[in-house]
């Protein structure tokens, strides 16, 4: 988990801040104090908790992926000193479930990966920091893990790099770029992953990465046109042709989306031997539609890449995708314009003309978006769940994983609804006094808006339903 820092000695300023005033302190325990009464009986918790016995295994599990150097927390919890110091920090922005951030309700559905603390582990927390953050005996601490660098999964058969050091502008704001990563090979062949690796950990906070096709006829040179452009100061068609992405002719390449997607401490997701894979030939690109990186007081630099493992042979069950409300299958209703000083919810539907089997499922809006459902009504009346974020935030966006694929019968309709707060009591709303706010179609400032479900599937065969998606272990 990733803590945004407060306001203590010894944090850099470059960071984003958190404000955590000590008056709050009490409230905060009260509130852990009532969750976990409501919660009925739990196993009581130990007379003294300690750090080796109880508070080591929850930090290693849940935080250090993200709290350790070079990585993209602001500070390292890999040691008892780096935990002890921070534990009313900690016991603070776990109480109200701030961090580890999982925006998904997991009462409403689980997915794999989910990054969810039980509430002993809470408790556990509180607890600890409250009676001192006692050591324990050290020496029957877990070790704090070791992780691999380069890759995490061996050694890759290609590496493909952005094609320059690409500056960070120092001057806390946030930045949103859209990049092309073009790559040629002397044969076409097949991948069963790419891995994105990101240069500057610190400040890189999320991507989302397409995979481009060009024929041997149809790009002459996929070198041309510029690495990154600014996604907040032109539309996409603008973008397109500035990074030279179409064909010679005009036309567009073969594009299979979400090859790779990124965010702090999430792994590639990996699928039963089988499913998924990509073809890619000669000549072609990633596509990284879009690139955040978090605001910093100084000048910094990125230079990221992608693993990428190939395949023995072409995907069996390649993954399918489709994509509900802006610039998808199914229109926005009422169409997404919202007023100024409103809380409006909008709503898009899109009935499955086949049995199809879902693997994962990325909600997606902008800064004004409050909450966001999603479910499927079968022909039959039944409802299937497919996800729920009670809390839209804008840093955490992720492609939700189901344990097992799920199928979702032919005639069924996905709904998706989506609430939309354009008033001065969004902190998110970019403008002060709100103005009104619409799609333009599919413009990626962060200033417009989106209101998407997309969905990863595969037809549905037989016995899809008994597939877990867990199991899938990480290949050399």
């Amino acid at each position: 988990m990733i803590f945004t820092q407060a306001v203590v000695e010894g944090f850099h300023k470059e960071y984003r801040t958190l404000y955590l005033p000590m008056r709050f302190s009490f409230a905060f325990t009260l509130l852990a104090s009532l969750l976990l009464f409501a919660c009925g009986k739990k196993k009581p918790l130990p007379e003294e908790v300690n750090f080796a016995e109880h508070i080591a295994p929850i930090v290693y599990e849940n935080c250090t992926p993200c709290h350790r150097s070079g990585e993209a927390g602001p500070f390292p919890l890999m040691t008892f000193e780096d935990v002890s110091k921070r534990a009313k920090l900690i016991r603070q922005v776990t109480t109200t479930r701030f961090m580890p951030p999982w925006p998904a309700d997991p009462e409403y559905v689980h997915f794999v990966g989910e990054k969810v603390l039980s509430n002993e582990a809470i408790e556990l927390l509180a607890q600890w920091a409250e009676n001192g953050a006692k050591p324990g005996d050290l020496s029957k601490a877990p070790a704090p893990p070791v992780y691999p660098s380069g890759s995490s999964f061996g050694k890759p058969d290609m590496v493909i790099k952005m094609p320059k050091t690409f500056q960070i502008e120092g001057n806390n704001t946030d930045h949103f770029r859209v990049m092309k990563l073009p790559f040629e090979l002397p044969f076409d062949t097949f991948v069963r992953m790419f891995e994105f690796v990101p240069g500057n950990k610190r400040l890189l906070h999320h991507m989302n990465g397409h995979l481009i096709t060009y024929t041997a006829s149809g790009k002459q040179n996929v070198h041309a046109g510029e690495m990154a452009v600014n996604t907040e100061a032109y539309d996409s068609r603008v973008i397109h042709r500035m990074l030279d992405l179409l064909n010679d002719d005009g036309t567009y390449p073969l594009m299979s989306p979400s090859v790779s997607n990124y965010l702090p401490g999430v792994e590639p997701a990996q699928y039963p031997d089988g499913i998924g894979g990509w073809r890619i030939s000669k000549k072609g690109a990633l596509y990284l539609n879009d690139v955040h990186y978090g605001p910093s007081a100084i000048h910094d630099s990125d230079q990221s890449y992608f693993n990428v493992f190939f395949a023995p042979g072409p995907p069996q069950r390649p993954l399918q995708e489709f994509q509900m409300g802006t610039l998808g299958v199914s229109p926005i209703e009422p169409p997404l314009v919202i007023p100024p000083d409103v809380i409006k919810t909008y709503v898009t539907r899109y009935t499955v003309p086949q049995d199809i089997s879902v693997l994962t499922v990325n909600p997606h809006m902008h800064l004004l978006g409050k909450s966001f459902l999603a479910y499927a009504l079968t022909p039959q009346g039944d409802t299937i769940r497919l996800v729920r974020l009670k809390k839209w935030d804008f840093r955490w966006q992720y492609f939700y994983t189901f344990p097992k694929m799920l199928k979702v019968p032919a005639g069924s309709t996905i709904v998706a609804e989506g609430v939309f707060d354009n008033t001065k009591d969004n902190p998110n709303n970019p403008f002060s006094p709100p103005r009104i706010v619409r799609d333009r179609e599919g413009s990626m400032r962060t200033t417009d808006e989106m209101f998407q479900l997309i969905v990863t599937y595969l037809p549905y065969q037989a016995g899809d339903e008994n597939i877990s998606l867990e199991s899938a272990k990480k290949q050399p």
